[in-house]
């Protein structure tokens, strides 16, 4: 697809819902679309740029991105910067882009965790790889537990009022550390509008404790890993094939597939089939049944993946008897 040719579709806006995020002036779109995979110098561009053009014609206007998103580490904003320039970037006023740091991104002291010299200079590479003079959201990636959280919040507060970022976000932070959090970065005047953690029918901890705070502290809630790496999927009902997250990538370890995982993924994709869905589709619906949801940050390395995201948000409706059959098989 030749770059400079791209138009988005007119009939973007009437595509997909979209969801106040807290009590913030923001909203998303109920599906957002991640580059942690698939954007990296290893993939094919031609590829991501057709999910990204996909993505932004179905109204998916929210790319989540991060300091260490590759592989190698940086070239997910690199690449994301080449193609704003070569086009994309004339919708930059309809997008929301948000990036991150808080996980290893260069070696020495400062190059981890969430020291203010670290954020402050990894959001300074960050802009300068995206091309951009500022991203929507800034994230602190993860809770250092050697840094006070003060200067971490502190951080994202000189972020916003320099203007390198539009609003302050945490991720993976647990539910007591995130209310300390919010109450430091309302008392500074800058508040925190989102939390993104890990959430999928397969890791539920979010609901012990963190949606209840997300929701008495007004704060919208964007999930990541909503397919648990691809294992919410028909990918692995027949072993685990070749180029698949965990036959390549660590995060994803092949002991991890076990009979009784297995078996659990096999009758939820029976169930899903009886609700006319795909498994992935029905993964998706089944967070954003919960209107405490803002969005839920999707994967995608093919287009298809993206039209079964934007399927999967027209069907948020669960019967009391079905979540509890679902119950049942995830015991």
């Amino acid at each position: 697809m030749n770059t400079m040719a791209y138009v988005a579709s007119e009939s973007r806006y009437s595509k997909i819902a979209y969801r106040r995020c807290g009590n913030s002036g923001l909203v998303l779109p109920a599906i957002s679309l991640g580059l942690w995979h698939n954007f990296g110098h290893v993939d094919l561009r031609s590829n991501f740029e057709n999910i990204l053009y996909t993505a932004f014609d179905l109204g998916i206007t929210h790319f989540d991105l991060a300091n260490n998103y590759g592989p190698p580490p940086g070239s997910a904003e690199s690449n994301f910067g080449a193609i704003l320039k070569d086009g994309f970037g004339s919708y930059r006023d309809e997008m929301i882009i948000s990036t991150k740091a808080g996980f290893t991104m260069w070696d020495g002291p400062y190059g981890d965790w969430g020291s203010k010299k670290y954020l402050v200079a990894s959001l300074d590479q960050s802009l300068k790889r995206m091309g951009l003079d500022y991203v929507d959201i800034f994230y602190h990636h993860r809770p250092d537990p050697n840094t006070p959280i003060e200067e971490s919040m502190g951080a994202l507060d000189l972020i916003v009022r320099q203007g390198k970022a539009l609003y302050a976000g945490i991720s993976n932070y647990p539910p007591d550390l995130a209310k300390r959090a919010f109450d430091i970065l309302r008392q500074l005047g800058t508040p925190c509008v989102i939390h993104q953690p890990k959430y999928s029918m397969f890791e539920r901890t979010p609901e012990h404790g963190l949606l209840q705070t997300l929701e008495e502290n007004k704060i919208g809630c964007i999930a990541f890993s909503p397919l648990a790496q691809g294992l919410l999927s028909d990918k692995y009902l027949k072993g685990i094939p070749e180029q698949s997250r965990a036959s390549r990538n660590p995060s994803l370890p092949p002991e991890q597939i076990t009979p009784e995982i297995v078996s659990k993924i096999e009758k939820l994709n029976d169930f899903a089939a009886k609700r006319g869905q795909k498994l992935a589709e029905m993964a998706i619906s089944w967070l954003l049944k919960d209107q405490r949801i803002t969005s839920v940050l999707i994967g995608a390395s093919k287009v298809s993946h993206i039209h079964d995201a934007y399927n999967a948000h027209q069907r948020v409706d669960f019967s009391a008897a079905e979540l509890a059959d679902i119950e049942a098989i995830l015991g």
